[in-house]
């Protein structure tokens, strides 16, 4: 779901044709250069140049991984209740908590609508598909995909996700979750927040599959697929039930030691990132090249293929278990024929 590392920076303003992805049509108004690169950290012989480049490009100089814990560092300092008071549930410290992050949400994914769809602040360069965002279709609720997005978002995926996080502050202030000592364990502590990159890939993947490949797809999983081209709005909106599996990555902290600025980083991670990496560019260019890597076309192609690139390139779930489409004509030959044997099988995908 969202791989920084999928958008290379600094690369020259160009169109690139991919005609061969539907048959001699071009579906595309912008791609990145091909192959889709997964991370380098399970490749033997191992690359250590690669690795180091890989770890510093998906932090540095700036990346919404960056601008996400930064966030989560000032809600953490000044925008969230005390741990002490999180121990009895209260109306004022749970209302916080979900006024924050409805503040949130609001910022980041309304921004960056307001700026690729109505300012339109760099027009379609570095957009993947230029086809506009639906306005009038039955297929979305309120016949707009726009107004669909933002209420399945907000109503659902911001509720969700406060309820998770006060869960965990809860669990945390009670002993029920296992806490780090700061500023004993600050290494423990950014060891895990690098480390969470993995992790959400590798939930992404086993939840993603699980929500595909059973009748979860058609009553659940369906609502965010129809968003066949995607926008800002689009990465959170899902089905409440789809909220519930997506963001349950972060009960692995009733293992794993956490502090409130990791539980706040890691929801924030799992929530603002959806809607960066939707965004259906590239980034945010100037000059002719992308300074804010954000959207992924890897994870575009899901979109529009649907049964491939379940999971992210951090962790190369695809590429083991043979979902990869790493965007070529030969990797898209053989996307096709995997979908033609599955439907012989009478599978469905």
């Amino acid at each position: 779901m969202n791989d920084s590392n999928d958008t290379a920076t600094n690369v020259e303003l160009k169109s690139r044709s991919t005609a061969e992805l539907s048959g001699g049509k071009n579906p595309w108004n912008y791609v990145p250069p091909l192959p889709i690169q997964t991370s380098p950290y399970f490749r033997w012989p191992a690359d250590f140049t690669a690795i180091g480049r890989w770890m510093f490009s998906g932090w540095f100089p700036v990346s919404e991984r960056l601008i996400i814990l930064g966030i989560a560092v000032l809600c953490a300092f000044f925008f969230h209740p005390d741990l002490a008071s999180t121990s009895a549930f209260t109306f004022e410290w749970v209302a916080q908590i979900y006024v924050r992050n409805l503040i949130l949400m609001c910022l980041v994914a309304g921004g960056l609508h307001w700026y690729f769809y109505i300012l339109k602040g760099q027009g379609d360069d570095y957009r993947f598909d230029a086809r506009p965002l639906a306005k009038q279709s039955r297929v979305f609720t309120f016949n707009s995909q726009v107004r669909d997005n933002m209420f399945w978002t907000l109503v659902s995926g911001v509720t969700v996700w406060s309820a998770y996080e006060v869960l965990m502050m809860w669990s945390l202030a009670n002993g029920y979750a296992p806490l780090l000592s700061m500023p004993g364990d600050f290494l423990w502590l950014a060891l895990l927040i690098f480390l969470l990159p993995m992790w959400e890939t590798t939930h992404f993947f086993l939840i993603h599959r699980l929500i595909h490949n059973t009748t979860l797809y058609k009553r659940i999983h369906a609502l965010h697929h129809r968003n066949t081209n995607v926008g800002p709005w689009s990465g959170l909106s899902m089905h409440p039930v789809e909220h519930l599996i997506y963001l349950s990555t972060v009960l692995i902290h009733f293992i794993i030691p956490s502090t409130p600025l990791l539980i706040i980083f890691h929801l924030s991670y799992f929530t603002l990132s959806a809607a960066t990496t939707h965004t259906g560019y590239q980034g945010i260019a100037r000059r002719n090249k992308v300074i804010l890597p954000l959207g992924t076309f890897h994870h575009q192609l899901h979109h529009r293929y649907f049964d491939c690139n379940y999971g992210g390139l951090e962790t190369p779930w695809d590429q083991w278990t043979g979902s990869f489409h790493d965007g070529t004509e030969q990797s898209h030959q053989q996307f096709l024929a995997r979908r033609r044997g599955k439907m012989k099988a009478g599978a469905k995908p």
